[in-house]
């Protein structure tokens, strides 16, 4: 075997163009994943895995054990597509597109299976290894995703805060993801989520022959996201504060005035504390104007994703792989942080992890004209850039990855304590309260 893990066999290669083929023909959003996850489970299966299936979500994971003591290094792929109903490869019922390129991730996941299985891949390596196919990392669809919380399916809206709730993580000491992209750099980070469902109520009423006797939600709403819109200036970029609603039921029909309208929208920013504070500026906006014509606003917060955290060595590290892997190529470390998210940043604070791009895509992320423009790039590459990554990890005896981990702080003592921390944005119901008289309502932000 060659020095570096880069080289995958044209059969090996076949197979990992054909699973981007079936992802890309078959897109499905988060916790939907199901013909997308059995056919890369089956991909494990005939290279000779076990896949340990999630039973009622879609996901699975491989623990490949070296027989030498080490740390566990946790390699991700993810599964869901995102909507574009423009997009000429979108679903024509769903509108699903793999117009992010995760279908090019999976792809590249069972590209590090196939080169994990080659003769001598494991000979010099220590410690173990964690593969894992991961559902709903796109934050869409959350009234879907509200009836999987109800139902007690899941706790959380992204699938790796999910999966590690459920102990898949257990043991897990470094982890590493690589996206797609259309080229290669690594950011420092990128910023986290809080989730928002915002329901006006109004009151209805006969919106030609008696409107006076209404109360109009979808006023108030218009109120509310001038409010955001008011305040924007007090967002400052050193915490890349962003806020983007989109407003979901506008009304029933023309001639009422409506009574129920609803809006989802993310606060995104730098750090928990901005997204705290940033997030009680935005509910004292609604509330306000909801209050300012006598109707009244449910807003239902739930903790999105963590922000980001690259840990600075495994960024040195994955530029060092790429190196192999992409010749003539650098790793473009920007030093910069993304306003996108990705529940990559929940891993991110408990151990140390790294979120670089491959090149390989062209086109918008999340737009019509997204495309995996080069294959080879994108899924084979990628692979052997990931595997070249995991050879410096755990080779040496798991030296390198054992310098990381032990020069690692993380934000959270535990899983728990970090569960117990992000719960705390779980907040629902009603945020006025009107009394009898004039200095008797309540407001509660």
């Amino acid at each position: 075997m060659k020095e570096s893990f880069i080289c995958l066999s044209e059969d090996h290669c076949a197979r990992v163009l054909d699973t981007l083929e079936f992802m890309t023909q078959h897109p499905e959003t988060g916790y939907k994943e199901t013909q997308c996850s059995a056919y890369v489970a089956e991909q494990f299966r005939q290279l000779g895995y076990e896949p340990k299936t999630l039973g009622d979500i879609p996901g699975f994971t491989v623990r490949i054990d070296t027989g030498r003591p080490g740390p566990c290094v946790l390699v991700l792929g993810e599964l869901d597509a995102v909507k574009c109903a423009t997009h000429p490869q979108a679903d024509p019922e769903t509108s699903a597109v793999h117009a992010c390129g995760h279908n090019a991730q999976s792809a590249a996941l069972v590209g590090i299976a196939a080169g994990l299985k080659q003769p001598g891949a494991l000979d010099a390596l220590s410690g173990s290894i964690l593969l894992c196919a991961v559902p709903a990392e796109e934050m869409i669809e959350r009234d879907y995703r509200d009836k999987l919380i109800e139902k007690g399916t899941v706790r959380y809206y992204g699938g790796k805060p999910e999966l590690l709730r459920r102990g898949c993580f257990d043991g897990v000491d470094l982890a590493f993801m690589v996206h797609t992209g259309n080229r290669l750099y690594c950011n420092a980070g990128s910023v986290g989520i809080v989730s928002k469902k915002v329901i006006y109520k109004g009151k209805a009423a006969h919106a030609g022959g008696n409107p006076q006797d209404g109360i109009n939600a979808l006023y108030a709403a218009n109120l509310g996201l001038s409010a955001i819109n008011a305040i924007r200036e007090t967002f400052t970029e050193q915490e890349l504060v962003r806020v983007h609603p989109i407003v979901t039921n506008g009304g029933a029909v023309v001639n009422g005035i409506p009574d129920v309208v609803e809006i989802e929208c993310y606060v995104r920013a730098k750090t928990y504390e901005a997204m705290k504070h940033t997030n009680r500026k935005v509910n004292r906006a609604l509330i306000g104007a909801a209050l300012s014509i006598g109707a009244n606003v449910e807003i239902l917060d739930a903790p999105g994703y963590a922000p980001l955290q690259n840990d600075p060595n495994m960024i040195a590290l994955a530029a060092k792989a790429a190196e192999v892997a992409y010749p003539g190529q650098t790793l473009d470390q920007t030093f910069v942080y993304g306003t996108g998210s990705t529940d990559m940043g929940d891993l991110s604070l408990l151990f140390p992890s790294v979120h670089p791009y491959a090149p390989g895509a062209s086109g918008t992320s999340h737009g019509s004209d997204y495309q995996i423009a080069d294959p080879k790039l994108a899924c084979i590459q990628c692979a052997e850039w990931q595997l070249e990554m995991l050879r410096l990890l755990l080779s040496d005896g798991a030296a390198e990855a054992i310098r990381i981990k032990d020069a690692f702080t993380p934000a959270f003592a535990s899983k728990e304590d970090y569960f117990a921390y992000i719960d705390d944005f779980y907040s629902k119901g009603d945020r006025i309260a009107y009394g009898n008289g004039s200095n008797d309502t309540k407001v509660r932000l």
